[in-house]
């Protein structure tokens, strides 16, 4: 299977609830590059490369609550796009706020609430 890159995109919140988002699409991505750290930034992403994701979850997502609304933009491959907009809705209260479509690539935003 092809390698799967997903980009996922943060705005809002505190880095607490960065770190939360990111964990709960751990469980179908694997371990992306690094958890969000800059308690300053307004703005953060984080990147998923694994060679076999999407993957089923070994475990139901959990996220716990977000301290303020957060809007979570997912960029990558059709079906890892979805899976992470699953995931996410799942671990949280969410709200779609739209989709475009490439030729090879998808992009979804998603407003997460506490």
């Amino acid at each position: 299977m092809s390698e799967t890159q997903l980009t996922v995109t943060l705005d809002g919140g505190g880095i607490d609830d960065a770190r939360a988002i990111v964990r709960a699409l751990e469980g179908v991505f694997g371990t992306p590059d690094g958890l969000p750290t800059d308690e300053g930034a307004t703005v953060r992403t984080a990147t998923f490369d694994s060679p076999n994701a999407p993957r089923a979850a070994s475990a139901p997502a959990t996220g716990g609550a977000l301290s303020a609304p957060v809007t979570v933009t997912v960029q990558g491959t059709p079906q890892a796009v979805e899976a992470a907009g699953e995931t996410l809705s799942r671990a949280f209260t969410t709200r779609n706020e739209g989709a475009a479509s490439g030729d090879q690539e998808r992009e979804r935003q998603l407003l997460l609430v506490p």
